[in-house]
């Protein structure tokens, strides 16, 4: 089997007595989409910055191709293309002037720079644009100019932190397209997002939670790790209901779905029978019921807030 691409052993990252990261072990191998999931503040931007050697850990080790993150981290550097949350390219240079910055900048020659950058103009369908003023671009097109500066110098690896936030839906999934392309190609994505519905774009998902790993897999494996499928119903008034259902004490949780209430139960049928006895939410009319499959969302709610009695242990 080769080494992983990226192989975390305990990392961890604390800011005064705020432990941001808390012992993260991890294992990703080539070519594979990592989701890096979780709520904002959930450790996930500390995460990527030790990994591209920005902020220095404060426990344990992490390597990149089997190179330290933090002492090897200018040898480091050229493995990998970054794109942060928010615009870091230079507004008043034109699209090309900014891939030649950052071609100069990563030492590739200027004659492969040539080369390069029509593939990389076409690649993110930005060769209209090439004599225009990155600060002038829509707030789509600049994140694909900041992908293809990251792609200038051919990295087999990819991090990029909360990439489609703030896009629109069309530009969200060009750059998902084009993820996908580069996954083809061999090269491994670290992507961070808080949106779970990404998660299913994914090849491989972690979830971050108060800086601990809660659970690493395929999106398909982590949906598969329920116990049992969820009960939705419909109900009237649906918001009272929703105050009220979170009290029965079989009731770990409840969240409301496209009008109806999904709810976080250990034996949902036990329940729909009790309830088919005696409803006993008061002035609360119950329309219907389903048992639904898990989404990611699902998911991250089961493993953040600690439903246990609805998981099995993951594969290993």
């Amino acid at each position: 089997m080769s080494e992983p691409v990226i192989l975390l052993d305990r990392l961890s990252k604390a800011y005064g007595d705020v432990l941001a990261v808390d012992t993260l072990s991890l294992e990703i191998e080539a070519g594979t989409i990592f989701g890096f999931l979780g709520a904002n503040g959930a450790g996930k931007t500390t995460t990527i910055r030790m990994l591209c050697g920005l902020v220095k850990p404060t426990g344990g080790r992490g390597l990149i191709s089997g190179r330290d993150i933090w002492s090897e981290r200018q040898a480091v550097r050229s493995k990998f293309g970054y794109v942060a949350q928010r615009f870091s390219l230079y507004r008043d240079l034109t699209v090309e002037e900014n891939l030649q910055f950052f071609g100069g900048a990563f030492r590739v020659a200027r004659a492969e720079r040539s080369a390069r950058i029509p593939r990389l103009l076409k690649l993110v369908d930005l060769e209209s644009k090439r004599d225009a003023r990155a600060g002038s671009l829509s707030g789509g097109m600049r994140q694909l100019l900041a992908l293809a500066c990251a792609l200038i110098h051919d990295p087999p690896l990819l991090f990029l932190d909360e990439p489609t936030s703030g896009l629109d839906p069309v530009h969200r999934q060009q750059m998902w397209n084009l993820l996908y392309d580069l996954s083809n190609r061999g090269i491994t994505v670290f992507v961070t997002t808080h949106y779970m519905d990404e998660a299913e774009r994914c090849t491989q998902v972690g979830f971050i939670n108060r800086g601990r790993l809660l659970a690493t897999a395929s999106p398909r494996a982590l949906k598969e790790s329920f116990n049992t499928k969820l009960l939705e119903i419909d109900v009237d008034p649906t918001m009272p209901a929703l105050v009220q259902l979170r009290q029965d004490a079989d009731v770990l949780g409840v969240s409301l779905r496209s009008g109806s209430l999904r709810l976080y139960a250990p034996e949902p049928e036990k329940l729909i029978a009790r309830w088919r006895e005696h409803w006993p939410f008061g002035g609360i009319q119950w329309k219907g019921e389903r048992l639904v499959e898990a989404d990611m969302e699902d998911v991250f709610t089961a493993y953040s807030e600690g439903y246990d009695a609805m998981l099995k242990p993951l594969a290993p």
